[in-house]
């Protein structure tokens, strides 16, 4: 076999092998603690986290509350966000079920529908999020993907992309606030 023939044979396996290793969520479906989206995301949380650019440089930081509740089975998440040179924002997620361990989300600035599938500790959520840039908007595809650490803390992990190439990813943390500290605020 020819050297061309040795690297285009190569290629084929780190491709093909490449393409098996994907990771789904449930790969984790024996984890715990488990993720009930109905009990985690019910009452008030905190998230706190970073916006990094596609080498993985910090470009910003936020934090933000939210308010989550359930009502005749669907779910609502209120996201106040604070970046961190003062910039509000705003996100309302609504969360219907569509299926055992399956959800949508839809929120104002999501195009179309996000699709959750949740396994184990795990939920993973992928949506096109429209963004405003210079004069006018970008649709970034995003895969989030949240593990349960702790009965009241989820960390989340998302990659962007546009048109197939990473952009960016964000990294945050979300705190569930126990309904007894809820209570003395």
């Amino acid at each position: 076999m020819g050297p061309l023939r040795k690297i285009a044979a190569f290629s084929l396996v780190l491709l093909f092998s490449a393409g098996c290793s994907t990771v789904r969520v449930d790969d984790y479906a024996d984890n715990t603690p488990v993720f009930d989206p109905v009990t985690f995301f019910d009452g008030k949380l905190t998230a706190h986290g970073v916006v990094k650019d596609r080498g993985g440089r910090v470009i910003r930081y936020f934090n933000a509350d939210i308010k989550a509740y359930w009502q005749d089975g669907i779910g609502t998440l209120e996201e106040d966000f604070v970046f961190d040179d003062g910039e509000p924002d705003r996100r309302v997620w609504t969360l219907t079920p569509a299926g055992e361990n399956r959800y949508v989300g839809t929120a104002g600035d999501v195009v179309g529908e996000g699709q959750i599938t949740v396994a184990g500790n795990s939920m993973f959520l992928d949506y096109v999020l429209r963004i405003p840039y210079g004069d006018g908007t970008l649709d970034l595809r995003i895969d989030d993907r949240m593990y349960l650490v702790h009965p009241d803390i989820l960390i989340n992990e998302s990659s962007m992309e546009k048109f197939g190439f990473g952009v960016g990813e964000i990294l945050l943390v979300i705190r569930k606030i126990p309904a007894e500290a809820d209570k003395e605020s």
